[in-house]
């Protein structure tokens, strides 16, 4: 007889209370013979339900088991090990040294047996055989079952009892009569497989129909053989409590797998949301950050163009081009820019939390190459705004220019109109003595006034050489103008060479001369020729950039009317001398010609031009004084725009400092802290009207073409770098924030803990920079209670500072103190889950995938899994373990 006692005690500890029952074979050796039948039916169809795995079953459980042969074979189908090689004879002896085997191999396994001997079971004991069946059932069924603490059989009844508490009519508080309706039977298959039981529609006073129901539905679909009849049970008083065990237990053990598939396949969802969610941040990073730079590759070659534009306004609307580029594109790209640095550091403090490896963009798209990237584009952009303005300086000066010369050129030509001929002339040949002298006389006066004229025309040639120097558009007609001017001016040095020696030849013959023509003549000219200058002067165009200039100018003319009296006491004595010729010759009765023989100077002539040149002189006060007032006028804007520079960059420097600041001593929960650092991020966008006034001020500046201030050091490409940076930081610290809330929710880290991290921090950063270097670090590792080697420290600093730039920031810090105290899971977490979906094989199928995960990740498993190439592979098997391993980043389990 088996030692029901003694076999428990080894294996649990203590001897349970159920079995105390197991004595009842002890007493008169006897079996109720309905629970002897009830027992005969169930543990046939226990023993049958593991034999057929081996391709054979039992008819008659106390004979078929006599020569041992079966009974070896069930032992090792359940236990899974191999049993001594079995012994084939017919004889007596051979079937007692099997069963023998039998009975030793469940002594091995901590069972003791009393009572009972190869013999018995040899010799067909009912009572004995079905007994040592119910120890096999024990140990190998029933004994492994723990629920919340229990096991076995207390154990299986917990299971059972939470399985069917919901349901009405059910109350299962043993094993037999709480089973005698059949409900909790059909409420186990039911709260595990709804689909197969209609459990509303069960009566409690029609056991039978309900017994049938749940053995029918268990044997068809659960792959549990039927092991009593609904007769058995419901004719019993009180049905055997072993059979009705044995039974519920193959319910536990085909239910228990599917809960532990249903885990191993939540957590593989789990983690594979996790993944899905972290390679859509992925693609969206690298979508976005190609985006950004395909705008800078396209936007840096327009602000590297250098095409140099004929005409003022076509320079000007290439600078209204940058401006709205400035005003328009720019700015959201700013955003563009941030957005892409704050979803870079989110998606690896995610990957940091979930333990998977680092993001790192494809090449040519980290944050340091967009950054690098768009330090290029501002590069590029500053260039061209130089280039644009000093481009806008040159125009200016080419039109000055090429106004100043076809000016001076137009006066030339005029002059030089005519001289030619009067110089080609042969008019002394037929001319008296004084008509000759007066001749002679009249081309030295000529003389004298081309020679006044040679420096007009060198300015006109070096007016002409500074618009081929500044690459004037239309040099080509220039040059043409001034190379005739230079030819014609050649020529008439020429003609009158020849004309005065042919004069001087002719002199000795003349005599006569009049003194007082002659005289007249040779002052007329050059006061003539002053005038003319004067002239020249008045009309001149001129172009400042600053009052300096202007009252330059105004200087000089106050200085050349200082001289008008003295220039009209020179004319008074000019027309004095005509005044003397007409006296003499009205005194002496000569008849004068009708011009003065020496010039072609008349009185009348000077007088107009005198009266012009004092006509001038008020137009060119006026225009002095409207360009005083314009200087002033530019000198005002020039105090505007610094005043407000100056107010904007205390302004930004200010913030800086106190943003610095905050983001140190900032007190609170973090959900308060980020509500702070929002309301002050909105203060500071309040403040985008002053930078909108500043942006004013700067257009209004450059369309008056003002290109210094000395009232301010700051310029306008400087305030916004600076209100940028502004922006970008406070973006940085908000975004600093919420990761800490992520790492708070994601690790479980309460606002205590995270308030002595923030306070241990602070206190070893000693610079209040947010960050400290590695001998502050290590300092306050020791103060919370890390004990550190040199090796330990430096594990620790490949996690806080995994590019070695030797600081840390307080995000790694609470990384660390997080990964350090908080779960997370692992690559060989993932796999077992995988070989429980795979029933224990080293590969899993699509069909597994698709019956046990959701569709969506079913799918992303099998696109991403490559085949399996084992020795045990078959068709369409797939490998979860490289996959599980690639999940982590790791190179090997």
């Amino acid at each position: 007889m088996v030692d029901y006692h003694a076999a428990n005690n080894q294996s649990s500890g203590g001897p349970p209370t159920y079995m105390e029952q197991e004595n009842d074979w002890d007493r008169d050796m006897l079996l109720d013979p309905a629970w002897e039948k009830q027992q005969r039916k169930t543990f046939t169809a226990w023993c049958n339900s593991h034999l057929r795995k081996s391709g054979t079953q039992i008819e008659n459980i106390e004979e078929d088991f006599r020569d041992g042969l079966k009974l070896m074979l069930l032992l090792e189908v359940i236990s899974g090990e191999r049993l001594p090689k079995p012994e084939r004879g017919k004889m007596r002896v051979h079937k007692i040294n099997n069963v023998n085997k039998a009975l030793d191999f469940i002594a091995s396994k901590g069972v003791k047996l009393v009572s009972i001997g190869a013999e018995e079971i040899v010799d067909g004991n009912a009572k004995m055989t079905l007994g040592m069946i119910w120890t096999i059932i024990l140990r190998f069924a029933i004994q492994d079952i723990s629920v919340e603490e229990t096991s076995a059989k207390e154990g299986l009844l917990l299971w059972c009892q939470r399985k069917t508490a919901p349901y009405k009519n059910v109350n299962v508080q043993n094993f037999h009569i709480s089973w005698k309706d059949g409900l909790a039977f059909n409420a186990l298959i039911h709260r595990h497989r709804p689909d197969l039981i209609d459990y509303d529609s069960l009566r409690k006073d029609d056991p039978v129909t309900n017994l049938n129901n749940a053995f029918e539905v268990a044997e068809k679909h659960l792959d549990i053989p039927k092991m009593l009849d609904a007769e058995d049970i419901v004719n019993t008083a009180r049905p055997d409590e072993k059979a009705i065990m044995t039974y519920v237990s193959s319910f536990y053990h085909a239910f228990s797998g599917a809960q532990k598939a249903e885990t191993a396949a939540n957590r593989i969802c789990k983690v594979l949301a996790v993944n899905q969610e972290n390679e859509q941040m992925m693609e969206d990073y690298e979508k976005l950050a190609s985006e950004l730079l395909e705008w800078i590759r396209r936007t840096i070659p327009w602000l590297e163009n250098r095409t140099q534009e004929k005409t003022m306004n076509d320079m000007q609307a290439k600078q209204e081009d940058f401006r709205d580029y400035r005003r328009v594109h720019k700015p959201p790209k700013v955003q563009e820019k941030c957005q892409l640095e704050i979803s870079f550091n989110t998606l690896q403090t995610k990957l940091r939390l979930n333990n998977r490896p680092a993001f790192m963009p494809s090449e040519g798209r980290m944050v340091s190459d967009i950054n690098g990237a768009w330090h290029t584009l501002e590069g590029a952009e500053k260039g061209y705004e130089e280039w644009i303005l000093s481009e806008i300086r040159r125009l200016e000066r080419l039109e000055h220019l090429a106004e100043k010369f076809h000016q001076k050129a137009a006066i030339h030509e005029s002059w030089t109109d005519g001289k030619e001929a009067m110089l080609t002339q042969k008019d002394y040949e037929t001319s008296t003595l004084s008509e000759v002298k007066a001749l002679l006389r009249k081309h030295e006066a000529f003389e004298s006034d081309l020679a006044a004229h040679q420096d007009r025309v060198e300015q006109i040639a070096a007016i002409a050489q500074e618009l081929n120097e500044l690459d004037y558009y239309d040099s080509a007609s220039v040059n043409a103008r001034c190379q005739k001017i230079c030819d014609q001016w050649d020529s008439l040095g020429a003609l009158t060479q020849s004309r005065k020696e042919s004069l001087e030849r002719t002199e000795k013959q003349l005599e006569s001369i009049d003194e007082l023509y002659l005289e007249y003549a040779k002052r007329a000219a050059p006061f003539n020729n002053w005038m003319e200058g004067a002239m020249e002067d008045l009309q001149d165009m001129f172009i400042v950039h600053n009052i300096e200039e202007i009252q330059g100018l105004i200087t000089a003319h106050e200085q050349f009317k200082s001289t008008l009296p003295e220039a009209n006491k020179e004319r008074e004595a000019i027309q004095a001398i005509q005044s003397e010729v007409q006296k003499i010759a009205q005194s002496n009765g000569i008849k004068l010609g009708s011009a003065n023989p020496y010039t072609t100077i008349t009185p009348e002539s000077i007088d107009n031009k005198w009266a012009k040149a004092m006509d001038m002189v008020p137009q060119r006060d006026k225009a002095l004084q409207e360009e005083l007032n314009k200087q002033n006028n530019n000198d005002s804007l020039r105090a505007k725009f610094a005043t407000q520079a100056n107010t904007v960059g205390a302004y930004i420097q200010a913030k800086m400092e106190e943003i610095g600041r905050i983001s140190i001593e900032m007190n609170g929960t973090l959900e308060d802290q980020l509500t702070s650092l929002k309301d002050y991020q909105k203060s500071i966008m309040s403040y985008m009207p002053e930078i909108n006034t500043l942006e004013g001020y700067h257009q209004l500046i450059q369309e008056a073409l003002i290109f210094d201030n000395q009232y301010t050091s700051y310029t306008m490409e400087h305030l916004r770098v600076g209100w940028e940076q502004l922006l970008t930081t406070i973006a940085r610290t908000i975004n600093e924030v919420e990761n800490q809330i992520l790492t708070r929710d994601a690790k479980g880290i309460s606002q205590e803990q995270l308030f002595e991290y923030r306070a241990s921090f602070n206190h070893f950063d000693k610079k209040r920079s947010g960050q400290m270097v590695s001998d502050d670090f290590r300092a306050l590792l020791i103060a919370t209670g890390n004990s550190l080697g040199d090796s330990e420290f430096a594990r620790i600093m490949g996690i806080v500072d995994p590019n070695g730039s030797g600081a840390v920031t307080f995000q790694a810090f609470i990384d660390f103190m997080s990964r350090e105290t908080t779960d997370t899971d692992t690559a060989d977490q993932v796999i077992a889950s995988f070989k429980i979906l795979a029933a224990d094989k080293t590969f899993i199928t699509a069909d597994e995938l698709r019956r046990e995960l959701p569709p969506d990740q079913a799918e992303y498993c099998i696109a991403r899994m490559a085949p399996y190439t084992g020795p045990d592979a078959v068709p369409g098997a797939l490998d979860y373990m490289s996959f599980s391993t690639a999940l982590y980043g790791e190179s090997d389990l």
